[in-house]
């Protein structure tokens, strides 16, 4: 059950896109929508070396990068209000300041799920170390996030991916359970070059599924998932890709994990990302 959804907006690319996801999500299943929005004076005016004599023009520049941010956010709220209204939807906007990871993980305490452009988090205010910066999030409990490319279409087929790993079943069933889109098909995909443990997993994973209310379709890719996982997705012509990652995992190889990295820095269609 989702009654309370958080929506981060940063005046990107994908900021029209995660606004109009949110709003219909929460609108589908009456759920309150709290919108962040941060500015971060010290990561837009790090500009590096500035030479001597420089400091004005340095100034000038910093002061204009805040206005424009600035610019964006009023502009993004206001389009979150109209589509909001429209909609009949219950929000509240937060006006922050700050380091935009540590409010987020902060508001997401008392959320049962995020939204965000897919690729606004490594965009997001000239970030410099985005692996750290997304597992600063994940490691928090800022998850399930669903994060959204720059189009948005319905919800008609999902992938997911489940690799039999605690964490894969943890991600699927957290899907399921939540019903964002009842009526989409759910295309399970486990990659491998068993078909034998194949079959097995995909035959209790779809059942699973099932149970919930769910048409299900199964299928075995060999190979591995970070090869072939974005051409899996774009055959199915799946909307939505529903994946899982390890926590622990992330902090002793201190980066996201090769499958789940490339699929968040490449993916052409939205993500469902739990843990």
């Amino acid at each position: 059950m989702i009654k309370r959804i958080l929506l981060g907006i940063g005046g990107t690319s994908f900021t029209t896109v995660a606004i109009k996801r949110a709003v219909e999500l929460a609108s589908l299943h009456g759920a309150r929508l709290t919108a962040v929005t941060v500015v971060d004076p010290n990561r837009i005016c790090k500009l590096g070396p500035v030479p001597a004599g420089a400091g004005f023009y340095a100034k000038r520049l910093c002061d204009n990068r805040l206005k424009v941010t600035k610019s964006q956010m009023i502009d993004a709220v206001a389009m979150l209000e109209d589509t909001c209204k429209n909609s009949g939807v219950t929000y509240e906007v937060a006006w922050e300041t700050g380091d935009p990871f540590e409010l987020m993980i902060s508001h997401a305490r008392y959320h049962d799920l995020m939204v965000f452009g897919l690729r606004s988090i490594f965009e997001y205010q000239l970030m410099e170390e985005p692996e750290k910066d997304l597992i600063r999030l994940l490691s928090q409990g800022v998850r399930p996030i669903l994060g959204v490319h720059k189009q948005i279409c319905d919800v008609r087929k999902v992938m997911v991916a489940y690799s039999g790993s605690m964490e894969s079943a943890k991600a699927m069933r957290q899907f399921v359970q939540f019903n964002l889109w009842p009526e989409s098909v759910l295309n399970i995909v486990h990659f491998s070059d068993s078909a034998d443990d194949s079959n097995v997993l995909l035959k209790d994973a779809a059942a699973y599924c099932r149970d919930h209310g769910y048409a299900v379709d199964t299928r075995m890719i060999p190979g591995k998932a970070e090869e072939h996982l974005l051409s899996c997705a774009r055959d199915i012509e799946a909307d939505l890709i529903v994946m899982g990652n390890s926590i622990r995992s992330i902090w002793l190889r201190k980066v996201l994990g090769d499958t789940v990295l490339k699929i968040l820095t490449q993916s052409d269609r939205p993500i469902f990302l739990s843990q």
